[in-house]
């Protein structure tokens, strides 16, 4: 019986371990996914629901920043482009910026890794009409790959928002220089996201002091609905909000599905092993039949033996859970700190898998895990305490 004991407490060890590891992972996805999409972009946005984009921004944007629970409000102005460099090519979403202000309501200006950001601060000389250097442009480490283009090259920036000329429309163009490349990790801005000063990204889309969004940062990430609701009524008729949580609603709730099949999934482990359990523990009783019936005609109560073979089942779910608790966190652990799992960014947005292991899943695990062996071990107690004494010892 010794070896079927170890096999059930190596069972239900490997079932604790899979399901705090699988939800190590799952938490560390919509953590890390969450912290990006939250750092990279503002927490509230404001539009206008009809017209070109916004004028008069900066009063709008003085008097909004008064509005409760607004720390940081910064201007900005979209625009969908075709950067090339030689025969290479690749789409963008420009934004143009205060490089001030976007500090202070997103981080991926803080994720340059090769040049700096620092050039896009001054709104001054590069790039105005007669200067001799090229405007200032930061974008992705993907986007830098797939046009082959390094700190310093210069990039041609195309937008179908063009000129009417007597032999028709013509897409304006303009040359940019890089100065600075981010990696924020997250694939959908890295490969498609670039940065430019606002007053070049009005002249290349010849929308002459006029923004498209205004973004603001908020204290409170989970207030985002409430606030855009007070900047929307601050800001008057004609302007609407979105925030992080309306653009990302789906994918959070894919994930949170996802974790719920997962732990499901999973659990089956530690139901087999709770069969393990019921195996072992019945196959004690039948071979301990006369032991039991001796026992029981010296005294020993019938309750006694059934919470005698309780009692050992509980011992095996509490040494395997323990150790699947330690072997699990531990694995996790070592997750979290060396990263040497590696994903594909393109597919997963993110370069590695992330582990975030929570002491309320070791709660959740522990409980599921000990309450399906104490369901395994009602059957044979119960077995054990039926033993008739006369009947077992008949043929002694």
């Amino acid at each position: 019986m010794g070896l079927i004991t170890v096999i059930s407490v190596v069972g239900v060890a490997a079932g604790v371990a899979a399901l705090i590891i699988a939800l190590a992972i799952t938490n560390g996805m919509r953590r890390d996914l969450q912290e990006r999409l939250v750092g990279s972009t503002a927490h509230v946005e404001l539009m206008r629901t009809a017209g070109d984009g916004i004028r008069d921004w900066r009063p709008l944007m003085a008097r909004l920043a008064e509005v409760p629970h607004v720390t940081a409000v910064a201007p900005g102005l979209y625009g969908q482009v075709l950067i090339s460099r030689g025969a290479r090519s690749g789409g963008a979403l420009i934004k143009g910026i205060v490089p001030g202000d976007e500090l202070k309501v997103g981080n991926l200006l803080q994720a340059v890794h090769e040049g700096s950001a620092a050039e896009l601060a001054p709104e001054t000389s590069a790039g105005a009409p007669g200067s001799a250097l090229a405007p200032p442009l930061v974008i992705g480490n993907e986007l830098a790959m797939t046009l082959g283009a390094e700190v310093g090259d210069t990039l041609l920036v195309t937008s179908p928002q063009g000129e009417l000329t007597p032999l028709g429309l013509v897409p304006r163009y303009q040359r940019f220089r890089v100065v600075g490349i981010f990696s924020s990790g997250f694939y959908q801005y890295d490969s498609s996201y670039a940065f430019m000063r606002l007053v070049d990204a009005q002249r290349l889309f010849s929308e002459p002091d006029l923004v498209s969004v205004i973004s603001f940062k908020i204290d409170d990430l989970y207030k985002a609905a409430q606030v855009g609701r007070a900047i929307e009524k601050a800001a008057g008729p004609g302007f609407e909000t979105t925030n992080w949580m309306e653009q990302n609603r789906e994918l959070f709730r894919a994930m949170k599905l996802e974790q719920a099949v997962t732990f499901i999934v999973l659990a089956l482990i530690v139901v087999v092993a709770a069969l393990n359990i019921l195996i072992a523990l019945t196959m004690m009783v039948m071979e301990k039949t006369r032991d039991i019936a001796v026992m029981m005609s010296f005294g020993v109560t019938a309750e006694q033996v059934r919470k005698i073979f309780l009692l050992q089942g509980l011992l095996i779910s509490a040494v395997g859970t323990t150790l699947g608790l330690v072997l699990g966190y531990a694995m996790s652990m070592v997750g979290s700190h060396y990263r040497f799992i590696h994903l594909d960014a393109s597919v997963y947005s993110i370069d590695y898998l992330p582990f975030a292991p929570r002491l309320v899943d070791a709660l959740v695990v522990a409980g599921v895990s000990l309450g399906m062996s104490l369901l395994a071990t009602i059957y044979p107690s119960s077995s054990a305490a039926s033993v008739l004494p006369a009947e077992a010892l008949r043929y002694e």
